[in-house]
């Protein structure tokens, strides 16, 4: 799922289009896997023909789904649905799976733009972009940027052609 040409202007061009990292989706799948062994496990065991058994099936059914929809399918449509998008113009967030949220920051008011990133992060090559703009919003953080040395480093070379191109106009 790309951006869309119709959100641009006429000579603008996306230089990324990123979803959060992917290790958002790490507990997911493991409660995935550990959710299947026991539901499985469960209607196995339970003595089959008997009242007990049915009523414990359909409870362990209806448990399962809860649980799948809200530590499996929710965040996974979460990571689905929160992208970070920067041009040669702006930068993009979007988020949010009912209602959706954005908010575009044209470069030219971007200050600064900094990265932190923990060990866990370090060792998956992801982390936060911290990125400060002259508005009334001050900074903006976007977790769990994939390869975000990289990012701020292009970020940081956009902001800075943006300001010159100011200067001259």
């Amino acid at each position: 799922m790309g951006f869309s040409d119709k959100h641009l202007s006429d000579d603008e061009q996306v230089i990324f289009h990123l979803h959060t990292h992917v290790k958002a989706l790490i507990v997911p799948v493991v409660v995935l896997l550990v959710l299947a062994a026991g539901v499985g496990f469960g209607l196995g065991a339970l003595p089959e023909g008997e009242t007990i058994g049915t009523i414990g099936r359909w409870a362990l059914l209806i448990v399962g789904v809860v649980v799948l929809i809200a530590w499996v399918i929710w965040p996974f449509l979460t990571w689905l649905t929160t992208t970070y998008t920067i041009t040669n113009e702006r930068l993009v967030t979007r988020q949010g799976i009912i209602t959706r949220t954005g908010r575009d920051i044209p470069l030219r008011v971007i200050n600064d733009v900094a990265y932190e990133m923990h060990l866990n992060d370090r060792i998956l090559r992801c982390g936060t972009l911290v990125v400060s703009a002259a508005s009334e919003q001050g900074q903006v953080r976007l977790d769990d940027v994939p390869k975000v040395q990289q990012v701020q480093l292009r970020l940081n070379e956009l902001v800075r052609e943006a300001h010159e191109e100011d200067e001259r106009a």
